[in-house]
C-alpha cells in the first residue's frame, strides 16, 4: 500500500495520457498496469475534442493529476494550475516550468517560486524538477511533500543519467515521497530506480509509443512491483572481491589415499 497526499494506493505507477494511438490503447495500458493514478494536462484537453477523453476517465475511476505542461513563467503556470482545480476538481497539481527549450529542463527558479504560491493556496504540489538537491530542499522548504525528479531528460529513454545524485536525493530526503518522472525508457531503469527506494514512477512516452502498449505498461508495473519489493527486502551490498557462496570454515576435506 502506498499512501500519497492522503490518498491509499496499490499501484505505485502513475501513467501519461498523451501520445497514445487511440483511447481504447490507453484505456488498455491502464487497466493492464493496474495504475491507479493518471496525468492530464489541460491545455491538451481544450484544444480537441475532449468528450471521448473524460468518458474514458469516467470509466478507468483514476485519480487524476492534472499538469501545467509547457508553462514557461510564474504566472502562466499559476494561472494554469487554478483553471485545471476549476476543470478537474482535484487540488492535486503536477508543476511544470519549462527553463531551457532544447532539453525542456525546467526552471529551478520559477518552479520554486510557483510551487510557494500554489502551496499557499491550497493545492498539492507535485513539482516536476531534475536531480538537483539544493532545488529539492528549496521546495520542500516552500512546503511539498512529494518531489518528482527526472531521472534524464523527458523523452531520452537514458534511464538514469545521475544515479549518485539520485540516491543522495534519497537518503537526504527521508520523509518526502520520490517519483521518478522522466527519462525512463525500459522496465529494468524502473526497477532499479524503485531498488534506490524511490517511492515511483511516472511514465508516459516509454508505453504510449511502445508496439503493444498494453503489454509495456504491464511489464513496467512487474518492474516497479520487483525494484520495490527488493529495496523492501534488503539488497546485498557490492563487493570488490569475490565471496564463495558455500563457507569453507567448518566443512570437512578428505584426501584420496595413495597406494
Amino acid at each position: 500500500m502506498w499512501q500519497l497526499a492522503g490518498k491509499t494506493f496499490n499501484s505505485r505507477l502513475i501513467l501519461g495520457s498523451s501520445r497514445y494511438r487511440s483511447p481504447g490503447n490507453l484505456r488498455d495500458a491502464v487497466k493492464r498496469s493496474g495504475a491507479e493514478i493518471v496525468t492530464v494536462s489541460l491545455r491538451r484537453q481544450m484544444t480537441g475534442d475532449g468528450s471521448k477523453f473524460w468518458d474514458l476517465l469516467r470509466e478507468l475511476n483514476v485519480t487524476l493529476l492534472p499538469n501545467t505542461a509547457n508553462c514557461r513563467s510564474v504566472q502562466e503556470a499559476v494561472t494554469t494550475a487554478h483553471m485545471a482545480r476549476d476543470v478537474f476538481k482535484t487540488n492535486w497539481i503536477k508543476l511544470e516550468t519549462v527553463g531551457d527549450e532544447y532539453t525542456l529542463q525546467p526552471d529551478p527558479f520559477a518552479l520554486v517560486e510557483a510551487a510557494r504560491i500554489l502551496i499557499a493556496d491550497g493545492f498539492e504540489v507535485f513539482p516536476y524538477m531534475t536531480e538537483d538537491l539544493v532545488v529539492a530542499e528549496r521546495l520542500v522548504a516552500a512546503g511539498c511533500k512529494i518531489l518528482m525528479p527526472w531521472a534524464a531528460p523527458i523523452g531520452s529513454g537514458q534511464g538514469m543519467a545521475n544515479p549518485l545524485a539520485l540516491k543522495t536525493m534519497r537518503a537526504r530526503m527521508p520523509e518526502a515521497n520520490l517519483i521518478i518522472d522522466a527519462g525512463i525508457g525500459a522496465p529494468s531503469h524502473a526497477a532499479q530506480v524503485m531498488e534506490l527506494g524511490f517511492d515511483g514512477v511516472m511514465l508516459d512516452t516509454a508505453v504510449a509509443l511502445a508496439d503493444d502498449a498494453p503489454k509495456m505498461a504491464e511489464a513496467f508495473a512487474h518492474a516497479i512491483k520487483a525494484g520495490r519489493m527488493g529495496y523492501e527486502a534488503g539488497l546485498m551490498p557490492k563487493r570488490e572481491f569475490a565471496e564463495p557462496s558455500t563457507p569453507i570454515i567448518g566443512t570437512p576435506f578428505w584426501k584420496e589415499k595413495t597406494a
